[in-house]
């Protein structure tokens, strides 16, 4: 049983615990090219969660962290079978009933941990934290905490690629087929320039990017990468955790 994870703590344990921070990890249900499983988002934003806050937790942070939820932003995705979607505004509500649950319950700190690459929480954190005030709301995507290009051969893939492969090798061997028969995860590009270069967006309609509904190519993926990125990353992220639960609400700039 492990304290700073709610789904495996009862009553009797937290009742007199004081949390200073709560996580939320959020993912998403989906296909991942042809050799992952459909939870890899949730299996990520699972490890990930749970070896951040121990590592904050043995550094003394009061933390705790929530069952993930495992759907996500999938509108790009409509023709793909059993790909879940959640618009944003159900997110939002989502949101605001848990924030509404912590704030008054004396636990004014909430961290999204962002498993998927289609939730964006900017804005509704924006709008949740007129309504709570006294609410530090953040968000962060453990995907976009560490350089992959000195971890992975590949790093230019954003979806079933070396990374979330070589992570699901570390984590769940079990679940990840053989990569000799998984697709190369080849990604049609824009022909809008200003697509193409990044500061101009639209959605991509993935069945009309992606043949094998991957965007990298997967098949230099190790466990061994995947378990030094797992550390580093991990590690990085409870640094966050242990300065968020120590900040004094009224002292956050300087």
């Amino acid at each position: 049983m492990r304290p700073y994870i709610l789904a495996e703590t009862n009553w009797k344990q937290i009742q007199e615990t004081r949390f200073d921070l709560a996580i939320l990890p959020w993912g998403a249900t989906e296909a991942h090219n042809f050799h992952l499983p459909y939870a890899t988002d949730v299996i990520e934003a699972d490890f990930i969660a749970a070896e951040s806050a121990r590592l904050a937790w043995e550094k003394g942070a009061k933390i705790i962290v929530l069952p993930t939820i495992p759907f996500g932003v999938n509108t790009g995705q409509t023709d793909i079978l059993l790909d879940i979607n959640l618009y944003p505004s159900t997110q939002l509500a989502i949101l605001g009933d848990i924030i509404e649950v912590l704030n008054r319950q004396g636990i004014h700190k909430l961290l999204i941990l962002n498993s998927h690459g289609g939730n964006d929480f900017r804005w509704m954190l924006r709008e949740l934290g007129v309504r709570y005030p006294d609410m530090l709301l953040a968000t962060c995507s453990w995907f976009a905490v560490l350089d992959k290009s000195k971890y992975f051969d590949e790093p230019k893939g954003d979806h079933a690629d070396e990374m979330e492969t070589s992570l699901l090798l570390h984590f769940r061997p079990d679940l990840v087929t053989p990569l000799d028969q998984t697709g190369d995860g080849t990604a049609r590009q824009w022909t809008i320039q200003g697509m193409r270069e990044g500061w101009a967006w639209a959605e991509r309609r993935w069945s009309e990017v992606t043949a094998d509904t991957g965007i990298g190519n997967p098949k230099k993926a190790t466990a061994e990468k995947g378990k030094r990125y797992f550390e580093d990353v991990t590690e990085k992220i409870s640094g966050l955790l242990v300065e968020l639960a120590a900040a004094d609400r009224s002292k956050l700039y300087e």
